[in-house]
């Protein structure tokens, strides 16, 4: 299965119409997993769900493209720009559902790939959230956007926090999907080299891979339901550039682990929504914490409970039976309650 028609399936909200897709003759039987064909390192040959426009930056002196979607609103528009910011293991086209509710509702879209991920050039040296931040508002710049309405999911949520301290004045609220860093990993996690990461990124088969996002993220979905982002890593190994993604992606891990954001969540200043799977218990770098310690990581619903209490206009909503991956595992839900705290802010 493609990975471009899971995601149109998914253009209505419905999980159901995505899991069908997983299906062969709609009789239950597990798509056979044949070999596809490569993608570049920014995922040439693979399809996004609306037109894809670059912005030229630079950094470390290096050239650089960052990828965007920019949709236009639908019916009348509000006048209000929704930026959404994706997580680690996830290309910005996995959005598709909630940009058709926002720009349905009225809302004109801003999805980037930031520098690393997706469509966008791959940098190989330490990233860090200041950055990304700063790549995020040349963005906004770019396309004349003072103020816009943040729609955050996992690491992006990070940036999100970043975001919204370095430039409050460009964040008008915040919406937090399942963030990470909501703890510093490294009162847990001892560092751990980048050459190391490598290696064990580099080592990571299918199999393996498909067993870390349904068990890491604790998710709802049928297996069957990931298989196109289990699909487009492995065809990314084809690649000739493919040691260059690896190291662009093990970098933004140690940024995750060494540039936590959780001290400064209650400095945030704009409205701001969590939107947490009760499932869910990601917790970044777990795997390499002392094993007594593992199991007190990722109590993420109730960290985000604690710190929205501590923010000046912070709440915490709790979707139960899911995990990590909320937009995607409770669309309609996700959605609604998305349009309703935008449209009280």
């Amino acid at each position: 299965m493609r990975a471009s028609r899971f995601l149109l399936a998914c253009r209505a909200g419905s999980l159901a119409s995505c899991v069908g897709l997983a299906l062969c003759g709609g009789l239950g039987a597990p798509l056979a997993r044949a070999a596809e064909p490569a993608v570049g390192i920014a995922l040439e040959g693979f399809a996004y769900p609306y037109p894809v426009s670059y912005l030229p930056l630079t950094r470390d002196g290096e050239a650089q493209r960052l990828a965007y979607m920019d949709v236009p609103a639908g019916g009348t528009p509000n006048g209000r720009t929704a930026l959404l910011l994706h997580g680690r293991n996830f290309p910005s086209s996995y959005w598709q559902g909630v940009i058709e509710a926002l720009t349905g509702a009225g809302y004109r879209v801003v999805a980037p790939d930031q520098l690393g991920f997706g469509k966008s050039s791959k940098p190989v040296g330490p990233f860090t959230f200041d950055t990304l931040a700063a790549e995020t508002v040349a963005l906004l710049d770019s396309l004349g956007l003072p103020r816009v309405d943040v729609v955050a999911h996992s690491m992006g949520g990070m940036l999100a926090v970043r975001l919204a301290r370095n430039a409050p004045e460009r964040v008008n609220s915040l919406v937090l999907e399942a963030p990470i860093g909501l703890e510093d990993y490294r009162f847990v996690v001892p560092p751990v080299s980048t050459e190391r990461l490598l290696r064990i990124e580099g080592d990571i088969t299918a199999d393996v891979y498909r067993r870390q996002l349904m068990t890491s993220y604790s998710l709802s979905l049928p297996e069957s339901a990931i298989e196109p982002f289990v699909s487009l890593r492995e065809r990314v190994k084809g690649s000739g550039e493919y040691p260059r993604w690896l190291r662009s992606f093990v970098n933004s891990y140690q940024m995750i682990w060494g540039q936590p954001v959780v001290h400064e969540i209650p400095l945030v200043r704009a409205p701001t929504l969590f939107v947490m799977g009760e499932r869910d218990r990601n917790a970044p770098g777990r795997a390499f914490a002392p094993e007594p310690l593992r199991a007190g990581m990722g109590d993420n619903a109730a960290h985000a409970r604690a710190l929205a209490a501590r923010m000046p206009d912070g709440r915490a909503d709790v979707v139960p039976g899911v995990g990590h991956l909320v937009h995607l595992e409770a669309p309609s839900q996700f959605n609604a309650t998305v349009l309703e705290f935008l449209d009280a802010h």
